[in-house]
């Protein structure tokens, strides 16, 4: 009787023991789970590979830009790959830098009517000092210097000549004075003119030689380089169409400033022109209504002698 609880005391440890452990299915379904995880790990592998491709394939475009602005913008390169016409170019430049340097000094009112000489030859004048006028007008640079020059030459040469005569001297010398202010300026227009003509015709040069070229790039090449060659080449042609619009720009506004200050020259040097002839015409009249006065005193002093 003493061994029945025995037995079922142990039954009773056994069955306790039994549930408390875990069992061996649950503890094999993580193992079950883990397996199909293991596939998924080849594309966190490949995708940290392709990272560095993503982010060198843009740079290269990136980089390729600032050297190209670069190297297009270099004036030198410009200068070697724009072709014999750009020296022609070049030297227009430095002809027009020059002729704007010799028009501020030389077309300006001091250098046609000055207010020194005008006071000058008007009390010579007035005085009858026609030698002294003549050493003056010799000795100075004004274009109403060399008028008055030509005019009193012409009548200290020719003592019978009419005032009428003089006159016409004084105003044919005052035309080609005149013309020659205006001829000095239309070397700028022509200046304007000539250098876009310049820089076109390098240009079709240029493009010219591209497209003899582009067959020889193209078998050598793929098309696409070839026409990015093309291109390359005609902007660099361009070249000296900008280089004549550079230089025909200014010489046309230089010009028209110029044009303007050399007519309101011209105006002041035929006025200028009118008093000095008008002084000598008040001479003239005057010594010849003296001359004219002497005679008749002369005559009437002569007159009673001849009545007796």
């Amino acid at each position: 009787m003493k061994l029945i609880p025995r037995l079922l005391a142990a039954l009773f440890l056994t069955a306790t023991a039994v549930t408390l452990l875990p069992s061996p299915l649950p503890a094999q379904a993580p193992t079950a789970a883990e397996a199909p995880a293991t596939p998924p790990a080849a594309p966190t592998e490949t995708t940290p590979a392709l990272a560095p491709v993503t982010n060198t394939a843009p740079a290269t475009p990136k980089d390729a830009a600032p050297k190209r602005s670069s190297s297009a913008m270099d004036p030198v390169k410009l200068i070697k790959e724009g072709g014999i016409t750009i020296w022609f170019l070049l030297a227009l430049s430095v002809v027009t830098c020059t002729l704007v340097v010799f028009y501020i000094l030389t077309i300006r009112r001091a250098a046609v009517v000055s207010d020194s000489f005008m006071r000058t030859a008007e009390n010579l004048i007035r005085k009858q000092d026609y030698m002294g006028l003549l050493s003056v007008c010799n000795r100075r640079d004004e274009a109403i210097a060399r008028i008055t020059q030509k005019a009193l030459d012409f009548g200290t040469k020719n003592p019978t000549a009419t005032l009428d005569e003089v006159r016409q001297v004084t105003e044919s010398e005052g035309q080609r004075q005149a013309s020659q202010l205006t001829q000095r300026i239309a070397y700028l227009a022509d200046i304007g003119a000539i250098a876009p003509m310049i820089g076109l015709l390098g240009t079709v040069f240029g493009i010219m030689k591209e497209f003899g070229n582009i067959s020889d790039r193209a078998a050598q090449l793929n098309m696409m380089k070839a026409q990015m060659s093309f291109a390359g080449g005609t902007a660099e042609a361009l070249v000296n169409t900008a280089a004549g619009l550079v230089i025909a720009i200014p010489a046309m506004i230089v010009y028209s400033i110029y044009k303007g200050k050399v007519n309101k020259l011209i105006s002041e040097l035929e006025a200028a022109s009118t008093y000095i002839m008008a002084l000598l015409s008040a001479q003239y009249k005057r010594v010849a209504a003296q001359a004219r006065a002497q005679q008749q005193a002369t005559r009437d002093a002569a007159a009673p002698s001849r009545s007796r």
